[in-house]
């Protein structure tokens, strides 16, 4: 019994079939016939013409390729990850951060910006990692510009205001984009299928020791909320 066709070979299929199909309507025969001079010369602007099928014709066999293609790694799109835990970012002074460092902890995942109302939330949110990093919790920052423009700092720029300004010692990502579209964060993509999103700054989401989200608070909940103690410490205890 043959092997199945895979994927990839079935896309070369694809564009030869779509190559000779183009030879005939604009040659009236083979390909191979007409480079010979056997066939009467092209008739005026086919050579437009031509090009424009080709161009149809890759536009279809990507749109085939993109049907067929292996999905991405895991890690590489927050989509298809099963926790947060598998995801790989980069720190806020662009070193590789594996996420995988705190599965079996609870995290707090918070977008975070300097130049927000909310920004003195900064205080709380270093008080609450404190208080609770020796029971397998942390606070996970992660900067972004999407509301209001409130951090449009560099790396640097944010590392320093958080240090001189709060003190921060909870781990700090590399900027991210956490609303919906071609260019969101495969954190927030993750943590999208909550059914959340951040509406502002400082969007809350708890996140269980196995990288599942169980709690999510707007940005008027602040680090000392009871409502957010408690989920805080109910995911502690499981």
């Amino acid at each position: 019994m043959s092997k199945p066709t895979q994927p990839a070979e079935f896309v070369r299929i694809i564009a030869r079939h779509v190559s000779a199909l183009g030879a005939r309507i604009f040659f009236g025969g083979d390909a191979s016939k007409n480079q010979r001079g056997r066939h009467q010369a092209r008739p005026e602007g086919v050579d437009v013409t031509r090009q424009a099928w080709i161009a149809a014709a890759a536009a279809a066999v990507a749109t085939v390729s993109i049907g067929l293609g292996a999905a991405p790694a895991p890690g590489a799109d927050g989509g298809n990850v099963k926790s947060l835990y598998d995801l790989k970012m980069k720190t806020l002074d662009g070193k590789p951060a594996d996420l995988g460092t705190y599965r079996g902890q609870v995290s707090l995942v918070v977008n975070v910006a300097r130049k927000c109302g909310f920004t003195p939330q900064y205080d709380g949110l270093e008080k609450l990692h404190a208080e609770l990093k020796g029971k397998g919790f942390n606070v996970l920052g992660f900067p972004s510009n999407d509301f209001g423009g409130q951090e449009p700092g560099t790396a640097a720029e944010i590392q320093e205001f958080c240090k001189l300004t709060y003190g921060v010692t909870f781990p700090m990502f590399e900027k991210v984009v956490t609303k919906p579209g071609a260019d969101q964060s495969p954190v927030y993509s993750f943590l999208g299928k909550s059914g959340n999103l951040p509406a502002w700054n400082f969007a809350k989401y708890v996140v269980d020791k196995n990288g599942q989200i169980v709690a999510f608070f707007p940005s008027k909940v602040t680090p000392e909320a009871p409502e957010l103690r408690a989920a805080i410490n109910k995911a502690l205890a499981n």
